[in-house]
């Protein structure tokens, strides 16, 4: 069976009885349908956190055979309440760009899913749509403000660094004019489209700590300046309340439930390569007080996503990690020791060998954030014993723990033992984790810093216009805050090519972008876009709905 037929061999628990687990009424839910529901801002600052065990789960390089950060997050929770702990796992909403792009869904697999798996990969309960439409008034406000006559505050049009968004994969879309048409049209200028999960408004979402925090996130956003080289912020144009508004459900966690019938909250949707790749803080905050253990995922590897969330998000609400998983398959690593991805599944200990240095350059980052880690490989029917074995042999040498995660096959039951380890770790484990750099550093420090530590360059490049940007973010005073860095996934350098564990590489800084509204940088690397194109065959195009409803090929 794929994930789809699975998903629909499981009869779903009403949410109100998914929410009984942690102690929720249903009157303090807002249900959508039988099987969804938003929880209330409150209970992100209800209580203490501080005896809560919140547990990292990432990656090595992502690969085209793929790792399962997402599946091994929610068999491990699942693992963990089977295990008589109380645990929920917290994760980030699909985006319909790859769900409609490359992945065709993205709520797990096999046994270890969210459901209802339909409602999540598509339009769930309306948060993405409502951040677009945030994010949109304020580009709509902006060129309004161009047209005007009696209220215009002078933008120069031609220092607008503000896009517009729209959830989906649409290359034709990334550079526009807009304004055509005559004066009725508005002043013609470059623009373009980002994705949503690109959006600051995205990014703010995920790190505000309420409705007010979020507001005054959405007034810092960088504008451009008038013609005067004055500054402009959307609290220039009296945008927050605006924008707040149509963000006032969506601010809200999500509430679900796992394949094995436990809750699962899920909120909120950067891209790790673009921007921090975790779900809210409000989520995690909202999980680590209904709950013992939380389990929460960080997008693409540990080189991004992890470090993200570590020093950006972290530091940022004062969350810290009890516990890092670091999610493997035989299957990728042997893709980054040279293995051709038709080879992937035939046994290849030699090859197997050769891509453990890409596996050794992540744990020895977790180590430097003070981080207690697991290897977790993420089981395949056709990885060998000696495969396995060799994994296993290796982790004993690095003196890190290790456990076969079996969730796809077997749910929550597939992971006992790595629930077990991680356990142990988490209810030992009592010091904080160690942030890479102080935000009050320069910003090239910080740059170099995650460049040399966790990619392992040798030396950094700016371009002259990453230098201009450079002279912007000091003239402005925002050199103060953490840096982003967008980056590929595939690598731990720039290139996408270079794989396994680079060596003797330069990081070049194309240009940096300022999201203080979010609260920081963006140095953007290598060829990111913020808005993917389609792949040749689009999983759009195994999608499809029967009269009875019934949606097939989200799988």
């Amino acid at each position: 069976m794929n994930d789809m037929d699975i998903a629909r061999k499981i009869t779903l628990k009403p949410i109100v009885d998914i929410a009984k687990m942690v102690g929720l009424a249903p009157d303090q839910l807002e249900l959508f349908g039988k099987y969804k529901a938003k929880l209330p801002l409150s209970l992100s600052r209800a209580g203490t956190v501080e005896d809560r065990k919140l547990i990292l789960v990432s990656a090595i390089s992502p690969t085209p055979a793929g790792e399962g950060k997402t599946t091994t997050s929610i068999g491990l929770s699942d693992a963990l309440n089977l295990s008589g702990y109380q645990s929920i796992v917290v994760l980030r909403e699909p985006s319909l760009g790859p769900v409609f792009g490359m992945k065709g869904g993205a709520t797990g697999g096999g046994y270890a899913q969210v459901l209802p798996m339909e409602d999540i990969n598509l339009h769930f309960t309306g948060d993405f749509s409502a951040i677009e439409k945030a994010h949109n008034l304020l580009s709509a406000l902006i060129d309004n403000n161009i047209q005007s006559r009696k209220r215009s505050i002078g933008i120069d049009p031609r220092t607008v660094l503000w896009k517009r968004v729209i959830d989906m994969n649409d290359r034709a879309l990334r550079h526009t004019i807009v304004g055509l048409g005559g004066n009725a049209g508005g002043m013609p200028r470059e623009s373009g489209f980002d994705i949503t999960a690109a959006s600051e408004v995205m990014a703010i979402l995920c790190l505000a700590e309420d409705l007010s925090d979020l507001k005054r996130r959405l007034g810092n956003i960088f504008i451009g300046y008038t013609f005067d080289k004055k500054p402009i912020y959307a609290h220039d144009l009296n945008a927050p309340g605006a924008m707040a508004a149509l963000l006032k459900d969506a601010i809200k966690p999500n509430l679900v439930q796992t394949a094995g019938g436990f809750p699962a909250i899920i909120h909120g949707g950067p891209f790790a390569n673009i921007a921090q790749g975790t779900n809210s803080v409000i989520a995690t905050r909202t999980g680590l007080n209904l709950s013992e253990y939380v389990v929460t995922e960080a997008g693409f590897g540990f080189d991004l996503g992890a470090e993200k969330f570590l020093d950006i998000k972290c530091v940022s609400s004062g969350l810290s990690p009890r516990a890092a998983v670091l999610v493997a398959t035989t299957r990728a690593i042997k893709y980054h020791g040279g293995v051709p991805l038709k080879d992937l599944q035939t046994p290849d200990v030699k090859g197997l060998i050769n891509g453990l240095p890409n596996l050794d350059k992540h744990v020895e980052n977790m180590l430097k954030f003070g981080l207690k880690p697991i290897v977790a490989i993420n089981h395949f029917i056709t990885d060998s014993e000696e495969e396995i074995a060799a994994l296993q042999k290796h982790c004993d040498q690095l003196g890190i723990p290790f456990a076969v995660s079996r969730v796809w096959e077997k749910g929550g039951q597939g992971a006992l033992e790595l629930a077990s380890l991680v356990a142990k770790i988490a209810n030992t484990n009592h010091t904080k984790f160690k942030p890479l750099y102080k935000w009050d550093a320069p910003v090239q420090e910080k740059v170099e810093t995650i460049a040399r530590e966790i990619y392992g360059a040798n030396a950094i490049d700016y371009t002259a216009q990453a230098k201009r940007d450079l002279s912007r973010i000091e003239s402005l005073g925002l050199d103060k805050l953490p840096v982003c860095i967008a980056k590929t996934q595939k690598s731990l350098s720039d290139n996408p090519k270079l794989l396994g564990r680079p060596k003797n590489f330069v990081v070049t800084v194309r240009q940096i972008e300022i999201a203080s509204g979010a609260g920081f940088l963006i140095p953007i690397t290598g060829d990111i876009m913020r808005m993917p194109g389609l792949p040749e065959t689009p999983a759009a195009e195994n999608i499809d709905i029967d009269n009875d409803g019934t949606i097939t090929g989200l799988f």
